[in-house]
C-alpha cells in the first residue's frame, strides 16, 4: 500500500509551508513531518515561496500558507501561482488570523483546498493536507 502522497517514485510528496510567523512554521512542520512519504520545505515569505516554487515546480505537491506578510500577501501570491500555467493546479491550504469575514470567500474565489482560522488546530491541517494529497496519487 503507498504512502499517503503516493511515494510509489521513491520521491517524497513535498509540502511547502508560506509562513512568517516562527511558531506557526513549526507547529505545522511539527503536524506534517508525522505523515508518511510527505516531506517539508519552508518560505518565511511570498516572495520566497514563489522563488522556490519557480525553481523546483514539479516537486512541490501542496502549499500551506498565511495571507498576511511582508512584502507580498498571500492573496497576491495565490492569485500569481492560478495564472501560472505549470502551477496552477497545485493545492492551497490556506491557515491565517485573517479576521475579515469575507476572507474565506475570497479564498475560495482564488481556487483554495482549505482555509483554517488562527489560531489552528495542526490535526485539522494535518487531516486535510492528508486528503489533498491522496486525492493528487499520479
Amino acid at each position: 500500500m503507498p504512502a499517503v502522497g503516493g511515494e510509489v517514485t521513491g520521491h517524497p510528496a513535498t509540502v511547502l509551508i508560506v509562513e512568517d510567523s516562527e511558531n506557526s512554521r513549526a507547529m505545522l512542520e511539527m503536524a506534517f513531518l508525522g505523515v508518511p512519504g510527505v516531506s517539508v520545505r519552508m518560505a518565511s515569505s511570498a516572495v520566497e515561496a514563489l522563488r522556490i516554487l519557480h525553481g523546483t515546480s514539479d516537486e512541490i505537491r501542496a502549499i500551506v500558507t498565511d495571507l498576511n506578510m511582508p512584502r507580498m500577501d498571500g492573496f497576491e501570491m495565490i492569485r500569481r501561482i492560478r495564472e501560472d500555467r505549470e502551477l496552477a493546479g497545485t493545492p492551497i491550504i490556506v491557515v491565517s488570523a485573517d479576521t475579515d469575514p469575507a476572507t474565506p470567500e475570497r479564498v475560495a474565489q482564488l481556487g483554495v483546498s482549505a482555509f483554517f482560522s488562527k489560531p489552528f488546530s495542526p490535526a485539522k491541517v494535518r487531516r486535510k493536507l492528508e486528503q489533498i494529497l491522496d486525492g493528487t496519487k499520479e
